[in-house]
């Protein structure tokens, strides 16, 4: 896999960053353009197990609505990222707009590479704690492994952690209990 190339000529804003003409992935952090790897064909399977599993929950619960990359999380204009997943409950749909949502998500779900895992892992909790997302998950799809960490004080603390087999729960999905062997396809 390509390596991340950063670019940190100048300060982007989330505007900038949608007129650009080409169809390359980006996130802005702290108003750093970076450009982002196309995932691999492992990470998009695994990926899209998760995604069946999450949005057949969901939808049977009527909690909100689930996304799949590539969306635009716009958490200020500064501060624009493209989680693998994203949920926004049904008392926040407010923040979904057509090209992209505008606001705080209350679960992101991030699958980590060997180009992206240390970008994901610190990087970008720390943005996502700072702007309060409830609970984020790091997946690894060549593990089979996915950690729940909640949002408590400002800091995101482990909630669970499975690798191949192993219940796993979440609080910001009420009621869902799965085993992450059920991801895999």
């Amino acid at each position: 896999m390509a390596a991340t190339l950063e670019k940190r000529a100048k300060r982007w804003t989330y505007e900038e960053y949608y007129k650009l003409e080409d169809d390359q992935r980006y996130e802005i952090i702290d108003g750093h353009l970076l450009m982002a790897p196309v995932p691999d064909t492992w990470h998009q399977d695994w990926l899209g197990g998760l995604y069946t599993l999450l949005r057949s929950f969901v939808k049977r619960k009527k909690l909100g609505r689930l996304f799949f990359a590539p969306v635009d999380v716009v958490l200020d204009q500064e501060n624009t990222v493209q989680p693998d997943l994203v949920f926004v409950s049904a008392k926040n749909a407010g923040i979904i707009q057509t090209r992209a949502i505008f606001g705080t998500p209350g679960l992101l779900v991030e699958v980590a590479s060997p180009s992206s895992g240390r970008r994901d892992r610190s990087q970008k909790m720390k943005l996502y704690a700072r702007y309060g997302v409830k609970e984020c998950w790091i997946g690894d799809a060549a593990k089979c492994s996915l950690e729940i960490l909640t949002l408590k004080e400002g800091r995101y603390e482990l909630h669970g952690a499975a690798a191949e087999r192993g219940k796993l729960n979440s609080l910001v999905l009420t009621g869902l209990s799965f085993d992450v062997a059920e991801i895999q396809g």
